[in-house]
Order: structure tokens, then C-alpha cells, then sequence
């Protein structure tokens, strides 16, 4: 019996995540923004999300992509977590994003 897959990931520290592979970043040069693609879907995020989304590779932990960015912005690191996982967690509610496994061999 097949496992069933759960779309929703609870967003923490240690998460790692990533688009899932029905969804792409790109910039729509038509619009001069960027979107996430998904069937049927399309979101518009802001600068800041977009950012962020593109430290998510799956590899990084939410813990790099919050130390990244509080160095690159001289930040306090608490504060950017609490945003970062914001909304990260709201991305993945919607389905935009989701966690990445670790590689079986």
C-alpha cells in the first residue's frame, strides 16, 4: 500500500524546502514580475518572497536561509525567522511548496 503524500509540510528550522516539481520561480518579462507557475495557478510574490524563494533548493535548512539573511541585511535573526516561516508556512499551505527528501539509495 502506497504511502499517501502529504502536500501540507509543517515549516520549522530543520525544514529544507523546496518548490515542488509541478510549480517553477520565473520572471514573467511580460509583466516585469516574478511569479510561481503551478497547473491552473499563478502567484505574484513580493520582492522579499521572492528572495527567499530562491534560497529554497532543498538543500538549504529555513536555519541557513534565516542566517543568511539576517547577515546580508544586518538584521536581528529572530525577527527574520518569525517572517521567514511565516510565510513559508503559508506558501506550503497553499500547496506552492513542500520538503525535501532525503535521497534513498
Amino acid at each position: 500500500m502506497a504511502t499517501p503524500r502529504n502536500r501540507n509540510i509543517s515549516v520549522s528550522e530543520t525544514s529544507r524546502p523546496v518548490l515542488p516539481r509541478h510549480a517553477r520561480l520565473k520572471f514573467d518579462e511580460t509583466r516585469k514580475v516574478w511569479v510561481i507557475l503551478a497547473p491552473e495557478r499563478v502567484l505574484a510574490p513580493d520582492e522579499i518572497a521572492v528572495e527567499v524563494l530562491q534560497l529554497c533548493d532543498g538543500v538549504r535548512s529555513v536555519a541557513d536561509m534565516v542566517d543568511h539573511l539576517a547577515a546580508k541585511y544586518s538584521a536581528e535573526r529572530e525577527a527574520i525567522a518569525t517572517d521567514v516561516i511565516a510565510m513559508l508556512q503559508d506558501l506550503a499551505d497553499k500547496g506552492f511548496l513542500t520538503e525535501a527528501r532525503e535521497k534513498t539509495a
